[in-house]
């Protein structure tokens, strides 16, 4: 637009056009484009010859200035606004007398973010302020506040405090910052100083919501951030990272709230996000509009850097300033030494070492948390963390081999779940050292165990060293897990020809004393996991016979006999959990639930809670499916207990989230997310984050959006979208997941994405044989369209959805549906004629739905309901309709239909009793306003009275209602009855 429509004319007409098209940019997001608008504006300005028009102008171009990252221009059409006030200050009219007395605020301290001001010039701006500020009759709040933060700024504290106290004193005025902004600069004090605690008081009522404006609570979000951290309040620090990151992320102007999240990524584990945030606004590493902004910017990069630097490797490639690529070691280096160079310009300027010192301390703080969760999807910048085991002790400078052998025994021995490392370091501790067969073999063993499917030929080198140490009985178990190891590599018929021999071999022994217990169940044992595999490949009946008689010809060798031994106790622990399996392939899920429970506890006495995990997580699915959810939660609640520190990942993520579906479906949302959270962190650790990671974010942002936490729902919600696909999670999870981001838009103000999302996930569920869903994500969306301003598309989508709604027998939905559109033509360009057709239909198909159903009464009376509220709304769109040119006589006619439709909805209500009574005297007050419009004040008048008759004494206990609707019904009748009898007399 190169121009504005009318500017020739020097009349009203130019100016009028001229500030519709301030005010439309003014709508324009933060950026270079709406400030070169602005400067064309204020050329168009000039050409009508009109003071204020200039004044105006230059008022828009210092506003756009302001928020943005050329803040550095706004201060010459502040000069050139404050001479025209000193030369002719009758061109300004109230409104822009108050906007140039309000932005001295942003003058004065807007020179602090400028280094190549002289401080002597911000003192002299700042006595000029005061001068101006008593002339004009304005407290003195905005001007102690101005010197407070020229004090704090170049770090003269004692003066800071003294202004900070006068600011605080002096009365508040048309002059002085809204509270929330004033609210966010004095806790922003209070952390500085070390007080977080006062400093979040503070904040609090922005944080709530009690004080907003265009920039808040944006800001205090940002700034809460770090204090969070340092108090260990991780769930709140977490959920303003979600919500203000989002409110900053488009406002060109918030570099340095930006910068906060940033450096609460760097502070939290989160570098791996830090990055995202920095790949999102490249400009921002060289805006040089705002230097202060780009310290705050550059200080948390090296930060950031610096951390990802110590992590490794120090040549990741990472996003920096255009026209090259970077490391983050390169980018460290770059950012700190432009931080500390505009730094020392800013000190230069000040005449002290303040800026620096704070740069300095900025750069060099150390995590305040290892690893905060937040939910949102983001690749790991760190090795994945293992299962925590108690670590293995350490050599020391000449190794004491017995007693590493002795440890690596007792935890053998025990089943530590450490025993193989233990049993590792005595290997390396041995080296050049000559052992006994003994302790050979179950090095030999042990490192067996570790190597897998790779291990078979050192199973059977432990052996032959058990069989040299004397032990024929260990030495045939050693060979029964190489038999087991090769089943699990597939070779299962094999495997059982090898066991079978093993089995004759040790009962024989076993029936003549020559092997133990220990020995014999451990053969058993592998000869029973191996028919197991069989199990697993084919589960005939012949084959679950097999592999039962040899898991309870374990259990009648060991039971009664296990004593103090761990080992043969979790012999019967895993015998019965081979029984839970074979019931449940055998269909009996109840006697299968017993055996795992037994299994379970097995353990657990034994004092291995960390096998007991595989079969409560079995357990909780088998209660799940045969309904007992309180069971299902105990075991999930179990698993994570009994399996501590020792848990992988993966399986600390699959019963986190099965935990958050069982606790969300009691209600427990809270919780719920909590574990879902938890989900979602450890997928991610396990390099599941596409997989099971997105399926868990799914669930979170469901559950922060069943809180009503819909900024963080919406964070989340569109992180798991990109890694949510219908092959792997069903294209339900991808519909429900656009079902709910739209509804959190929805509340957050944005229609026009809330509409995007919805129509996504109505174009998917079209698809679908059962249309429900469909019709529904269609009629949502042509909410967000109207709500967007997009009349004729939403007028289009509400169609497509009648046209479902028709199609399912879904009245409620069509007549809705219907309603939606008459409103919406009413307020396109002679569109009342089609808004009457359509709120018609919607009547007549009530009627004729009403006239057809056979429903039961309960239905019936909602479709009576329904009728009312399509009457009532009748009658107010055609109120509504009445243009404001039309002659009396034509008002008159349309003001009675109006009524005549409000009259028969307070019939159709009244035949519903008290269960419409609300409806009913809603539609009361309509009828009586309509009346006295309609000059018949006594009609009116006896509307209010029959509200206040309805309100005194007919809910059934003879007392008056007394709730807010009734209140504010009696309210409005009283109102009106007055009003109506001062008419009569």
């Amino acid at each position: 637009m190169s121009g504005i429509d009318g500017m020739g004319d020097h009349g009203g007409t130019g100016f009028d056009a001229l500030r519709r098209a301030m005010a439309e940019n003014a709508e324009e997001p933060e950026g270079p484009a709406r400030n070169a608008r602005a400067e064309q504006l204020l050329a168009e300005a000039e050409k009508l010859n009109i003071p204020l028009a200039v004044i105006e102008a230059l008022g828009h171009q210092l506003k756009v200035y302001n928020y943005s990252s050329e803040k550095a221009k706004m201060f010459v059409p502040f000069a050139r606004l404050l001479r025209m006030w000193d030369e002719r200050p009758e061109d300004f009219d109230e409104y822009e007398t108050h906007s140039l007395h309000w932005v001295f605020k942003w003058m004065t301290t807007g020179m602090l973010d400028q280094p190549h001001i002289p401080l002597t010039a911000m003192e002299k701006w700042l006595g000029e302020m005061e001068h101006r500020y008593r002339l004009a009759g304005h407290s003195e709040r905005a001007v102690r506040s101005a010197e407070y933060s020229v004090a704090a700024h170049v770090g003269d504290l004692a003066r800071a405090e003294r202004a900070y106290a006068a600011w605080l004193a002096a009365d508040r005025d048309a002059m002085t910052d809204c509270h929330a902004c004033e609210l966010h600069e004095q806790g922003w004090w209070q952390a500085q100083r070390g007080r977080d605690e006062e400093a979040l008081e503070l904040w609090a009522p922005v944080l709530e919501g009690e004080f907003t404006c265009a920039h808040e609570p944006h800001a205090v979000l940002a700034s809460s951030l770090t204090p969070l951290l340092r108090l260990g309040r991780l769930d709140e620090a977490r959920a303003n990272h979600l919500r203000g990151f989002r409110l900053v992320r488009s406002m060109e102007s918030m570099r340095s709230a930006y910068a906060d999240h940033v450096e609460f990524c760097a502070l939290s584990g989160n570098e791996a996000r830090g990055l995202e945030l920095l790949a999102e606004r490249p400009a921002y590493f060289t805006d040089d509009g705002h230097p202060r902004s780009r310290l705050d910017f550059t200080a948390v990069v090296a930060l950031l850097m610096d951390r990802l630097t110590e992590l490794g490797p120090v040549d990741r490639p990472v996003p920096g300033p255009a026209g090259r690529s970077w490391t983050a070691a390169e980018l460290a280096a770059h950012a700190r030494a432009e931080a500390l160079a505009l730094a020392a310009r800013f000190d230069e300027r000040n005449g002290t070492a303040h800026v620096s010192e704070r740069a300095r301390a900025r750069m060099a703080q150390r995590p305040l948390v290892e690893r905060l969760p937040l939910g949102v999807r983001a690749v790991r910048t760190a090795p994945a963390a293992a299962a925590v085991v108690p670590p293995v002790p350490v050599a020391a400078q000449e190794p004491d081999l017995p007693a590493l052998i002795a440890e690596a025994r007792r935890r053998s021995d025990t089943l530590q779940p450490n025993a193989v490392e233990a049993w590792a370091a005595v290997a390396r501790a041995a080296r050049g050292v000559e052992l006994g067969p003994r302790d050979r073999a179950e090095i030999a063993d042990h490192e067996a165990m570790d190597l897998g499917p790779e291990g078979t030929g050192l199973f059977e080198r432990a052996a032959e060293l058990y069989a040299e140490a004397g032990d024929p009985g260990e030495s045939l178990a050693a060979r029964a897990r190489a038999a087991y190891i090769r089943a699990l590599a597939g070779e299962v018929d094999e495997a059982l020809t090898v066991a079978a021999g093993l089995y004759d071999e040790v009962l024989a022994l076993y029936s003549v004393d020559d092997t133990g217990v220990r020995q014999t169940a451990s053969v058993l044992m592998s000869r029973a996991r191996i028919l197991m595999r069989r199990v697993h490949e084919a589960a005939e009946d012949a084959v679950l016979s097999e592999a039962e008689q040899a898991v309870r010809e374990v259990l009648a060798l060991v039971e009664g006999r296990t004593g103090d031994d761990v080992r043969l106790a979790a012999r019967v622990a895993e015998a019965q959990a081979m029984l839970a399996e074979l019931a449940a392939r055998a269909g009996d899920a109840e006697a299968s639930a017993e055996l795992f429970t037994w299994a379970a506890a097995g353990f657990v006495e034994a004092g291995l809670p960390w096998f007991a995990v595989e079969y409560e997580a079995r357990l909780a699915g088998l209660l799940h499916h045969l309904g007992d959810p309180a069971g299902s939660e105990r075991a999930l609640r179990a698993a994570l207990e009994h399996g501590g520190p020792h848990l992988e990942a993966i399986g600390r993520a699959q019963l986190h989230l099965q935990l958050a579906e069982v606790v969300g479906g009691r209600g427990l949302d809270e919780e719920a997310a909590e574990h879902a959270l938890e989900a979602a962190h450890w997928a991610d650790e396990a390099g599941e984050g596409p997989t099971l990671g997105a399926l868990a974010r799914h669930q979170l942002g469901g559950f922060l959006l069943r809180q009503g936490r819909w900024a963080e729902a919406a964070e989340v919600l569109e992180s798991a979208l990109p890694d949510l696909s219908a092959e792997t999670h069903g294209d339900g999870a991808v519909v429900q997941t656009q079902w709910w981001l739209g509804d959190c838009l929805s509340e957050l103000g944005e229609h026009r994405e809330a509409a995007e999302r919805r129509l996504q996930a109505a174009e998917i569920a079209r698809h679908w044989p059962e249309q429900h869903d469909h019709a529904t994500l269609a009629h949502l969306a042509a909410e967000s369209l109207g709500a967007a301003g997009l009349p004729a598309e939403a007028d289009r989508a509400y169609a497509r959805a009648g046209g479902l709604w028709r199609e399912l027998g879904n009245v409620h939905g069509l007549i809705r549906s219907l309603r939606a559109r008459a409103w919406l033509a009413l307020r396109a360009e002679d569109g009342a004629d089609t808004a009457r057709e359509l709120m018609t239909q919607a009547v007549r198909e009530c009627e004729i739905a009403l006239g057809e159903t056979q429903a039961e009464e309960e239905a019936r009376q909602r479709l009576v309901g329904e009728l009312g509220h399509t009457h009532r709304q009748f009658g107010d769109l055609l109120a509504r309709s009445v243009p404001e040119d039309a002659e009396d006589d034509s008002i008159r006619a349309v003001l009675e239909e109006s009524l005549a439709q409000v009259v028969e909805a307070i019939v159709v209500f009244a035949s519903l009793g008290d269960e419409a009574l609300d409806a009913r005297t809603g539609a009361e007050l309509a009828a009586g306003w309509l009346a006295a419009d309609l000059s018949r004040p006594a009609e009116a008048a006896a509307r209010a009275r029959a509200v206040l008759d309805a309100y005194g004494g007919t809910n059934g206990s003879g007392e008056a209602r007394d709730d807010e609707t009734a209140r504010t019904r009696r309210a409005e009748a009283e109102q009106m009855l007055g009003l109506m009898e001062e008419q009569d007399s």
